[in-house]
């Protein structure tokens, strides 16, 4: 056979090779996307609430309200999601908040707060109590207060009733450097907290009277759940937070309980179910489908028979 025969045929022989190894990887990717459509039908037919305890029938919900509370983390949706799932079943008894939060946006803490409130209206044989376990400050707290009790720990971080505003300023910098702001604005007030400019008297009082109402709404907030249970320390307002140990007398928690123990002793069950919605699609469908799907298109794609893509 003439050489450039026999190289002819390498050549057809090796792109056929590729051809076999790209279709075999279009195969599994399609495999895999497969997968997750039904892993998500079936979330969407068996629900996406996972069981603390193995038990069926009669049961105390768990909702977590955990990490900052804002718009990116879906907070509202997983909150209120989870508690209403909760509140729907016949079978729950009451809900438990379970809260883990340093707190965050004022909107959804209100938004949030206003809802539960709602739910308990609508469903008032099904108490909904809130747990404190290692923190529950400002927006966390805010939310806590329209539960019909609070617990925590006596270590647990509680209060920080109050609103905060973060900013900076570099104009010194920017004299010692040599280097000026180019800002061009319209309208007086655009540029209210831009820190390359120097602070302005009138637009820093407009920043405080907002800092001012909204702390109002907070503290309305709080008194309007917590009612008479409140202390008049002249602190309890004042932004800042107190260990549980000193958070109940100031009437800003009910007792000190855990999860466990606060389903024990006020609802008289051991049989827990978590409703927390998960956060991610993708989660919720790899919980469905458990880590051996990974596993197994990791083996698929890394496989050596597929070679290295390109």
């Amino acid at each position: 056979m003439d050489t450039w025969e026999k190289s002819t045929l390498e050549k057809v022989l090796l792109e056929t090779i590729k051809e076999q190894r790209r279709s075999r990887r279009w195969r599994v990717f399609f495999r895999i996307i497969w997968l997750i459509i039904i892993g998500a039908i079936l979330f969407n037919v068996f629900g996406g609430r996972s069981k603390l305890s193995a038990e069926t029938g009669k049961h105390v919900a768990i909702v977590n309200l955990n990490s900052v509370i804002s718009d990116e983390n879906k907070s509202y949706e997983t909150v209120i999601d989870g508690v209403t799932s909760a509140l729907e079943d016949k079978d729950t008894v009451g809900v438990i908040i379970r809260a883990n939060s340093p707190g965050g946006s004022p909107v959804y803490s209100n938004m949030i707060y206003n809802e539960i409130l709602r739910l308990r209206k609508l469903y008032p044989k099904k108490p909904i109590d809130v747990v404190i376990e290692d923190v529950c400050a400002s927006g966390c707290y805010y939310i806590a207060a329209a539960a019909e009790k609070i617990y925590a720990n006596p270590s647990s971080i509680v209060g920080s009733i109050g609103v905060i505003y973060t900013g900076f300023g570099v104009t010194n910098l920017m004299d010692k450097v040599g280097v000026d702001s180019r800002l061009i604005i319209s309208g007086r007030n655009k540029a209210m907290g831009y820190p390359f400019i120097p602070p302005n008297a009138e637009q820093n009082a407009m920043q405080q009277q907002m800092l001012d109402k909204i702390h109002m709404q907070f503290i309305t907030a709080v008194k309007n759940g917590r009612g008479n249970k409140l202390s008049n320390d002249p602190d309890l307002f004042s932004g800042r937070y107190w260990i549980g140990e000193d958070a109940k007398p100031l009437g800003l928690i009910d007792g000190f309980s855990t999860v466990d123990g606060l389903a024990r002793d006020q609802f008289k069950t051991d049989n827990l179910v978590d409703y927390t919605p998960d956060s991610d699609p993708v989660d919720r469908i790899a919980k469905k489908l458990g880590v051996g799907l990974v596993d197994w298109a990791k083996q698929q794609v890394l496989s050596p028979q597929f070679g290295k893509f390109n």
